[in-house]
């Protein structure tokens, strides 16, 4: 959730020539959009239409009453939806000078809450203090703006308000709810369609989350300003395929895990809207990838329910409504079974949730590459919380939201994450999407789990790097993924490539072929919160966390020893204030002094009774023999 500088603008041109079997969403060639007019010549007069309709909300109370897990869900909505009639509305706040976007979301979880609460208990006093909350936000200067996200979700949670509480509005109230999502969402949305501008030129989550949450307002108020709305729904339909088209071809995103549930999240909820509202999402269903999108927090996800949290972002599970969305759109069954496992019972779990469709269980392979965004997570197992995982990524260091993290990985086992992900730093740290983002520690490739040549001030990977996995295998006892890093490197060596490689699902080979012109330094990092214990040598290092052990050993170059640093910058690096002390990680290193060539080669083993004696020791190869 950037600032608008940080957006990476762009657009979609594509000319081919289509076999006439495919649409034009499947062939590449950008989804037609018809005029205004004929859009809204679609309309469903009736509220509600957003999302669901009266008959939906009937088979919803009648389920509620008849099936377990929503009767569970909907006691713990009816719960909250209690306390919040005694809390006070949102009001107008800007913490951090930038965002009102968390005063945003508390509106629209709210008003979901209270909504579907009314619709569930007949209740008035929960259509009542809904009321009050969009009240209040009626009455604020603005929905700023200048960060138009907290503009987007708060028109969403306005058309929700105005759209399932209809018939519970006074044509007064009606009429305050079409004003404020006029003049502080619909306008201001317009003028940046029409100047072509800002996020909607951009392929990434401010397109969806944009159009999204204010094409929900247009169809809330169609009917009663049809020129605004249909102006609006024809631009969005046809800028929304510019991030749509990031899904392809694998379903994955590469904005990180974190960035995949919000761009989703908005995606979903408008293509469902326009189906809801419209009867038709005009075809957008069918763009390469997005069928997949499901797939990615299926593979993203480790056995500790801790994604690959590569680019900004954390690594907490991804709980997501729209995966109940997905599956039925898509039949997709999996989706939802991984949806059921995490659900909390959110408003549109309630909604999307089918019980007469069942959930069953992923029958997928352990191993998968995702094209695009050139991510690999390769697994000894599913369902078993020991499991060993990895997630390892080259991909676009152009890419929005992304880090210096080519060739990065993280590592699970033995029901621990041993290598990990540090994370976003503090949005709001000085030049944090401007000019000084390389010169914090968790953003350049010093903090993560990949390499550094000759370190100095400059961004220690190129930025505008990107990088292919250059090879894939899967076999039941060898899993390997070889990615070409040169790019990032290319300032300092001629070629850098990084081989992880699974090893009879047991052990795992980090192997990397640096060549280099002149002379480098050479630094490899593994970041880790166990305790690190070095044996004599050096060669050997042994990690224990929670009381379980992990055993790192270099294989190449012989003589090599590894070493314990904190989690902070080189001396050679950028040192800027207020960033994130990273308490409690230390980092596992190997540094090569002058090299020329190396191939430098590490094994991780996780440390059981039978595999601390029995593992086979790797045979190192060169990667091309892999």
């Amino acid at each position: 959730m950037n600032s608008p500088a940080f957006l990476t603008a762009g657009f979609l041109f594509i000319a081919t020539v289509v076999p006439a079997a495919l649409t034009a969403a499947e062939s590449g060639v950008a989804v037609p959009i018809p005029a205004p007019e004929e859009i809204l010549s679609r309309l469903k007069p009736a509220h509600p239409r957003l999302l669901v309709s009266t008959a939906d909300l009937e088979r919803l109370r009648q389920r509620a009453r008849e099936n377990a897990t929503l009767r569970d869900w909907h006691a713990r909505l009816l719960e909250r939806g209690r306390r919040l009639l005694d809390e006070p509305p949102s009001r107008y706040e800007i913490p951090d000078g930038l965002r009102l976007l968390s005063v945003s979301r508390r509106v629209v979880d709210r008003v979901y809450t209270l909504a579907l609460l009314f619709h569930l208990e007949t209740d008035p006093a929960f259509a009542r203090r809904a009321g009050r909350e969009l009240e209040v936000a009626a009455a604020f200067p603005d929905w700023n703006p200048r960060h138009f996200l907290d503009t987007a979700e708060m028109t969403h949670a306005f058309a929700i308000g105005y759209d399932w509480l209809f018939d519970f509005w006074s044509p007064e109230q009606r009429a305050a709810l079409v004003t404020a999502m006029i003049e502080k969402g619909l306008r201001p949305a317009l003028e940046i369609h029409r100047r072509n501008s800002s996020w909607s030129r951009v392929r990434h989550n401010w397109n969806q989350v944009c159009n999204g949450g204010i094409g929900m307002g247009a169809l809330a108020l169609a009917d009663v300003e049809p020129k605004l709305a249909g102006e609006f729904l024809a631009a969005a339909l046809h800028s929304i395929q510019l991030a749509m088209r990031e899904y392809g071809p694998d379903g994955a995103w590469a904005e990180g895990p974190g960035y995949w549930r919000y761009a989703t999240q908005y995606n979903v909820v408008f293509l469902a809207a326009l189906e809801t509202a419209l009867g038709t999402d005009f075809g957008l269903g069918g763009i390469p990838g997005f069928a997949d999108a499901g797939l990615f927090p299926l593979h993203i996800t480790g056995p500790l329910d801790r994604t690959f949290n590569y680019a900004d972002g954390g690594d907490g599970a991804i709980r997501a409504p729209e995966m109940f969305w997905l599956a039925r759109r898509f039949q997709r069954p999996e989706y939802a079974h991984e949806q059921l496992r995490l659900a909390i019972g959110a408003p549109l779990d309630l909604v999307w949730f089918d019980p007469q469709v069942p959930a069953a269980a992923p029958e997928l392979p352990r191993d998968k590459y995702f094209r695009g965004a050139e991510v690999v997570t390769l697994r000894s197992a599913w369902n078993d919380r020991n499991a060993l995982f990895i997630g390892f990524k080259a991909g676009d260091n152009r890419a929005n939201h992304s880090n210096l993290d080519l060739g990065t990985f993280v590592l699970d086992a033995l029901g621990e994450r041993w290598a990990v992900d540090l994370g976003a730093d503090d949005y709001n740290l000085p030049g944090y999407f401007g000019g000084q983002r390389w010169t914090y520690y968790r953003l350049r490739a010093e903090g993560h789990n990949t390499l550094v040549l000759n370190p100095e001030e400059s961004p220690d990977q190129d930025p505008a790097a990107a990088a292919k996995i250059m090879k894939f295998a899967s076999l039941p006892e060898r899993v390997v993924a070889v990615a070409d890093l040169t790019a990032a490197y290319a300032r300092h060596a001629q070629s850098v490539r990084r081989g992880i490689a699974l090893l009879d699902r047991r052990q795992v080979l980090v192997q990397d072929e640096i060549r280099a012109g002149q002379p480098a330094d050479i630094w490899w990092f593994l970041h880790t919160p166990a305790q690190i214990t070095l044996a004599d040598d050096g060669g050997v290092a042994t990690l224990e966390l929670n009381g379980k052990r992990l055993r790192a050993e270099v294989l190449e170059p012989a003589g090599a020893q590894f070493s314990v640093m904190a989690a902070r910058p080189l001396p050679s690096s950028p040192q800027p204030d207020k960033q994130n002390p990273n308490t409690g990680i230390r980092k596992l290193t190997l540094y090569l002094p002058a090299t020329t060539e190396t191939r430098v080669a590490v094994r991780l083993q996780p440390l059981t009774g039978r595999d601390a004696d029995s593992s086979p020791r790797p045979v190192v190869q060169p990667l091309a023999a892999w």
